[in-house]
């Protein structure tokens, strides 16, 4: 039965929806490179500074919000498009912008897009999936969204290497964009993926079990079909789809199944976990990396080199993840990688408690952020979106989702807020101890409250949440 499985399909499918997390990462980490840039054509003070950086994130919120609804009730391919579409807005606008009130709106759109796919992307593999590979495949979007971070790094250096190279460019616009005012260039350059995203969905089919839920048992058993590579196999998951979707009282409202006990139990641990994973620190070392090495005592290039060290781990790291997770089991890796980061997060204070008094050399240091930063991607980051596009019911997944994700939006936004203010007003060796400390209840949490998924069919989880509250 497992070798009529059209792998080769689902890795497409997957990939082509796994761009959307490549656009995710590059959305989010490109501004790093052009704060200064900006702050400078624009004279912003500092509160504008702030809302350059965090406008976006005001759009992901939205994005998130926007999501559930989008997906469920247009489905998830066109949901996808819409996003591909504001991704491409989003950059050819912030790179031909004329003032900051127009660049604002731009970045705001795109984090909107950001939302919108870090919903939709992951919901759609969970659901064209089958359970054997369902984990490895869903973390191909992680893995998408640390080499868009890290391509947003390389292309931020190498644009700006080029602006200040001396060399002119042939067009009075393409020396606008790519010498003069590079950030123009570091932002507009997403346009490229984003329109090869917008183009390859087409190339895809809408989720069989959407299909499902929308009656068009047809098409969902053709797709069905390619996936399994068998008529009989095809069959059989749809009818088990169905089969939850009765037990789960179609003609209730969606909020209403959202409300039954089994399912809002899922979709409280879910939130739980997302908005609690942000507090645990990883944003904070991606967002500030360089402001924290400089604090320890670095020169700048040596804490951008150290930051792009971090990065090429996380991609690394989240490779191995993609791997193992599938056999190793979603709790066993949060198990082991989030007492490294435990174990890391205490080195950290350590060094930044005792390091200048006991001369410890700064390579110390990023050692022990690479150990937190390996423990982080193999665990909770792999995890994260796995256990979130499989945990709900068919018919409210985007729904469910969304909520959750708008916890981890709220989360993102605030440890972005908050982690200057605690690095000055906690220290640096605090702020990573209360890091470590909200390690603990998030473990607790996926110990006691959220079933080992790998494995198993999204059908059967489901069953697992309504059985649990009889």
């Amino acid at each position: 039965m497992k070798s009529n499985i059209n792998f080769s399909y689902l890795v497409f499918l997957s990939v082509v929806a796994a761009l959307g997390g490549f656009l995710f990462g590059y959305d989010t980490a490109v501004i790093s490179g052009t704060t200064s840039q900006v702050a400078q054509i624009f004279q912003l003070d500092t509160l504008q500074q702030g809302w350059y950086v965090g406008c976006a994130l005001v759009g992901s919120i939205v994005g998130v919000l926007l999501s559930g609804v989008l997906s469920d009730k247009l489905g998830r391919k066109l949901t996808m498009i819409l996003s591909a579409v504001m991704f491409s807005v989003s950059a050819i606008g912030c790179a031909f912008c004329v003032d900051f009130n127009q660049l604002v709106v731009y970045r705001i759109i795109g984090g909107v897009g950001i939302g919108v796919v870090s919903v939709v992307s992951p919901l759609y593999i969970s659901e064209v999936s089958v359970a054997q590979y369902r984990g490895r495949l869903v973390s191909l979007y992680q893995l998408a969204v640390t080499v868009g971070f890290l391509g947003a790094y390389l292309m931020n250096y190498q644009l700006l290497a080029w602006s200040n190279s001396g060399v002119a460019a042939s067009d009075s616009w393409m020396d606008w964009i790519f010498i003069s005012e590079v950030w123009r260039g570091m932002l507009g350059m997403e346009t490229i993926p984003a329109l090869l995203f917008f183009l390859i969905i087409f190339f895809i089919p809408e989720s069989p079990r959407w299909l499902i839920v929308r009656g068009s048992d047809s098409r969902a058993t053709g797709i069905l079909q390619r996936i399994y590579g068998s008529v009989q196999q095809a069959v059989e998951q749809l009818n088990e789809t169905k089969s939850m979707l009765l037990t789960s009282a179609s003609s209730q409202s969606e909020w209403s199944v959202l409300l039954q006990p089994g399912i809002r139990k899922a979709v409280a641990i879910g939130t739980g976990i997302a908005i609690l994973g942000q507090f645990m620190g990883v944003n904070a070392v991606l967002y500030y990396g360089p402001f924290i090495f400089e604090n320890a005592g670095l020169s700048g290039g040596d804490s951008l080199f150290y930051q792009v060290m971090i990065g090429l781990v996380n991609t690394l790291t989240t490779v191995l993840a993609l791997v193992i997770i599938d056999k190793v089991g979603r709790k066993k890796l949060v198990y082991y990688g989030v007492s490294g980061m435990i174990i890391a997060l205490c080195c950290i204070a350590f060094y930044f408690t005792l390091g200048e008094v006991w001369q410890i050399p700064s390579w110390v240091l990023l050692f022990f952020f690479l150990a937190y930063v390996f423990s982080c991607a193999v665990s909770i980051c792999a995890v994260i979106f796995v256990l979130l596009s499989e945990m709900y019911p068919t018919r409210v997944r985007g729904l469910a989702m969304s909520i959750a994700g708008f916890a981890l939006w709220i989360g993102t936004y605030l440890i972005g807020q908050l982690t200057p203010w605690m690095l000055q007003n906690l220290t640096p060796a605090g702020t990573f101890l209360l890091f470590a400390g909200m390690c603990i209840p998030y473990m607790l949490i996926v110990w006691k409250l959220i079933p080992e998924t790998a494995g198993k069919s999204l059908e059967e989880i489901e069953r697992y949440w309504t059985d649990s509250e009889k």
